[in-house]
């Protein structure tokens, strides 16, 4: 079936009105939480294939993440989808105003390789839920995974409500030329500029869930040891291939060493003296990926890891010292298990630099002190992140998750899902008992005078 004919039949079916109970969501995400169920070892088994990832930290971060979507849809969606009553201005006088829960259509979702179910499935269950038919556009990089989601959803959902199409870039272009009524998309801000772009030409309005080099800052009177555990677990959890993963550490030059130290140990007691034959340590995706890493490191000062083996496309956990800010492991996003390592003096010095850079998706605080969380959190622009822990901000559907400027537009996780993948229709409701004629030709002067007064 081709992209156009899917398209037209997703429009057709949606207009059927089928999709619009919240019985009938109930049951469609109820049938996706069982197949996720029942198909749990083959999902573990095909992206371990794409990564060499261990089954418990697939569990964790790929299905246990759709769960917890699920089960916050199916308890507040009827919620979510009443309509809402809102103020009516005097001006309107005997008028009702109310907000109604209207699903976009058809909708476009563009998922990335680095966690290729939850990042595909968490905003299918959002637009699912909020009453939409989508279209699913998954990764031809971690093709495993792509090839059993879409054999999946495929066997469950008919085509005209859920469709999978697989393929590579020339898809996506020619699905964003089909005119969906909203388009999803997570990866690179490089290829998010291309999406913005081809879906202007049909005024299709996006979400951009991109990415960026989040900032981990570890002050002089942080807790050095929990510091030092939840970096390397946040950095070197799937190798370092997440969006928010902690991008380089700004610590204080007087702890500088010690927290060098600490990490170091960390490093050895998560993945032992040989990480890349540690089964709880993932590969890198692809051999071009795997290059482009080791051409980061090429001219920076190693100071722990650096070493790498082709035939597993594994690089160990890898920290560099001082590199400058123009170096290019300090330009692009890393994607990677490299950890960068500058230290400074201030923290006012620290948030200068930052400011001046582009806004990244997460930024993480290690500090005791709440004068420099105040000063922190209120002096700098995010999308999120976490004061004395990594990433876990995402795994908490009561919070919006996305990132603004360069690193992103726009939210998800969900309320804000449902949000995302709903339009709010404002309407008013008038009397008919009686009219006031006030407002109608021919206009008189002092019914002006009293207006502006009332003004």
């Amino acid at each position: 079936m081709s992209i156009h004919t899917i398209a037209k039949d997703q429009k057709n079916y949606f207009y059927q009105g089928d999709t619009l109970s919240i019985e009938f969501r109930k049951k469609q995400l109820r049938k996706l939480k069982q197949l996720l169920a029942d198909n749990q070892d083959q999902i573990i088994e095909a992206i371990h294939k794409d990564f060499s990832k261990a089954p418990f930290e697939i569990y964790v971060s790929e299905l246990l993440v759709v769960y917890d979507e699920i089960n916050y849809m199916l308890k507040n969606m009827k919620k979510l989808a009443r309509p809402e009553k809102v103020k009516t201005p005097l001006l309107h006088f005997y008028s009702k105003s109310r907000l109604l829960k209207d699903p976009l259509g058809s909708v476009l979702i563009i998922s990335p390789w680095n966690y290729p179910l939850s990042l595909a499935l968490t905003p299918l269950v959002g637009a699912l839920a909020a009453g939409n038919c989508v279209v699913l556009k998954p990764s031809e990089i971690s093709s495993h995974t792509s090839a059993l989601m879409n054999k999946l959803l495929s066997g469950t959902f008919p085509k005209e409500y859920v469709s999978v199409c697989e393929g590579d870039a020339e898809t996506t272009q020619t699905l964003l030329k089909q005119g969906f009524d909203h388009c999803f998309f997570t990866g690179s801000t490089e290829v998010g500029r291309k999406i913005m772009q081809a879906a202007g030409k049909t005024l299709t309005p996006v979400t951009l869930e991109l990415g960026g080099k989040s900032p981990c800052i570890v002050t002089e009177d942080a807790d050095l040891v929990k510091a030092a555990c939840r970096i390397v677990w946040g950095k070197f959890v799937n190798a370092g291939q997440t969006c928010i993963a902690p991008d380089f550490v700004l610590v204080h030059e007087s702890v500088k060493n010690r927290l060098i130290l600490l990490i170091q140990e960390v490093i050895k007691r998560f993945y032992g003296e040989g990480p890349i034959d540690n089964p709880d340590y993932s590969g890198i995706i692809t051999e071009k990926h795997f290059d482009r890493l080791l051409d980061l490191i090429e001219e920076e000062r190693v100071i722990h890891g650096g070493s790498y083996e082709r035939n597993s496309l594994k690089i160990t956990p890898t920290l560099i010292d001082e590199p400058d800010w123009a170096s290019p492991i300090m330009q692009e996003e890393i994607f990677g298990p490299l950890l960068p390592i500058k230290s400074y003096e201030s923290i006012v010095d620290v948030v200068h630099t930052l400011q001046d850079k582009p806004k990244p998706l997460a930024l993480y605080l290690f500090t005791e002190s709440e004068v420099y969380k105040e000063f922190v959190m209120e002096s700098l622009s995010f999308g999120g992140g976490c004061i004395n822990d990594t990433i876990i901000h995402f795994a908490n559907a009561n919070l919006p998750f996305g990132g603004v400027g360069e690193s992103g537009t726009g939210s998800y996780h969900g309320k804000y899902s449902f949000d995302t993948f709903t339009h709010k229709k404002g309407i008013i409701e008038k009397t008919t008992l009686f009219d006031l004629p006030l407002r109608y030709p021919p206009y008189d002067n002092n019914t002006l005078k009293w207006l502006k007064k009332m003004v």
